[in-house]
């Protein structure tokens, strides 16, 4: 960037959800900034092109870190120069960032809840139905609350997605997180139909089918001690969702724990006082570990969430 200060290049990647969540913080840039001129810059990552193998086993064949599969190409433009700030869903980033680079704000925070999408309701989902999902922490928890259900990689955006769920017989339906579903317009209750075909559209309570931390949360980074820049993106900082994301994240540190670790953790701010909840399955098979937490301290909350589950 100029010394002016006049210009930003904002990545992004290309799929809908990250193209409307880059036009929410252009709007946000634009409403505070309006003399800055914003240029978007479309990157596409190790996970939108390995759409030929599971989520989980990406990282593992591309040599990419944990949770670096919808994250390096951005990383790699910003240490370049070649864009200013990342535009991230927030879920995707990993809990510690490599040196050079800063979590510097988040957007409001969307509904954090998964959706049921399917041929059938959710109440009729049960042993031998068919699920959908690239998520370890949303297949651990549909065995967890469905048990004797099929789980089968699902991958791609979230239209191909829904697409799947109403046409492939291989599904009787998904799981998406209701964050992405509101932002493209999508229905998150009662029924819609995809080229005719039905769809039940159902959230699913967050107390029992927990999310994943930072979900429906939209997360901008940048190259550390870039303060010009940190200065304009600290104006579209939302505090309540920086609260919650940032204990969140903290226990999933504390956990040492990336995208493909499967944990769910949910939490509410009412003023100060932060309430926390998490469910954290073992690798293998077995009965996951439940913990709540609360206090006005978000890493103290973070810290005792992580002490109650042992």
């Amino acid at each position: 960037m100029g010394e002016a200060m006049n210009k930003l290049r904002l990545g992004t990647r290309g799929s809908a959800l990250a193209l409307k969540q880059a036009e929410m913080v252009e709007q946000a840039l634009g409403q505070q900034f309006p003399d800055l001129e914003v240029e978007r810059v479309v990157i596409k990552t190790t996970g939108d092109r390995r759409t030929d193998v599971a989520l989980k086993e990406v990282a593992k064949e591309e040599g990419v870190w944990d949770k670096g599969v919808f994250i390096k190409e951005l990383e790699v433009a910003l240490e370049g120069g070649d864009i200013d700030l990342a535009v991230h869903s927030l879920k995707d980033l990993p809990t510690v960032l490599d040196e050079g680079f800063q979590l510097r704000a988040v957007l409001e925070r969307a509904p954090v809840s998964d959706v049921w999408v399917g041929k059938i309701p959710w109440a009729e989902v049960k042993k031998g139905s068919r699920v959908g999902t690239s998520s370890v922490r949303r297949e651990k928890q549909i065995r967890f609350v469905k048990p004797g259900t099929k789980v089968i990689d699902l991958r791609g955006n979230v239209p191909t997605r829904l697409e799947k769920a109403a046409l492939d017989a291989d599904y009787d339906g998904v799981i998406l997180a209701e964050a992405g579903l509101t932002r493209l317009g999508y229905p998150v209750e009662g029924m819609f139909e995809i080229q005719r075909h039905p769809l039940f559209v159902e959230i699913l309570d967050e107390r029992s089918f927990f999310p994943a931390a930072g979900q429906g949360a939209v997360g901008l980074e940048i190259r550390r001690g870039d303060e010009a820049l940190g200065k304009i993106v600290d104006v579209l900082n939302h505090e309540e969702t920086w609260v919650r994301v940032s204990a969140e994240r903290e226990f999933l540190r504390l956990l040492d724990a990336g995208c493909s670790t499967p944990i769910g953790v949910w939490s509410t701010l009412s003023g100060e006082h932060l309430e926390m909840g998490a469910r954290v399955f073992p690798e293998g098979d077995g009965v996951p570990r439940k913990a709540q937490a609360n206090g006005v301290v978000a890493f103290e909350v973070a810290a005792q969430l992580f002490e109650n589950l042992k």
